[in-house]
C-alpha cells in the first residue's frame, strides 16, 4: 500500500493498516533497517509514564527544566 507525505510532513494510514494495527491516536514513530515505523501508543502506556515519573517526584516543571537544557545544549553541540 502507498502513503504520499504532504508538503507538511503528514500522511494519511490506509483504512486497511489501520483496521489491522487498531485504532490509536498516538503513534511511537521509529527508523528500523531504513524503513519508518509506527507503532500505536495506548494511553495507559502514557498513564504508566506519568505514574512512574509522579513516584519519582519528577514534576511537569522538571520535565520542562530537561527539555530547555536539552535544547540549549543541543544547539552548541559540533555535528
Amino acid at each position: 500500500m502507498l502513503a504520499k507525505r504532504t508538503s507538511k510532513n503528514q500522511i494519511t494510514l490506509p483504512k486497511a493498516i489501520v483496521q489491522t494495527a487498531g485504532e490509536a491516536d498516538y503513534y511511537d514513530v521509529t527508523v528500523q533497517d531504513g524503513k519508518i515505523v509506527l507503532t500505536p501508543v495506548r494511553l495507559q502506556q502514557a498513564d504508566a509514564v506519568r505514574a512512574k515519573l509522579e513516584e519519582l517526584g519528577i514534576t511537569q516543571d522538571d520535565v520542562g527544566d530537561a527539555i530547555a537544557w536539552a535544547r540549549k545544549h543541543a544547539s552548541t553541540t559540533p555535528a
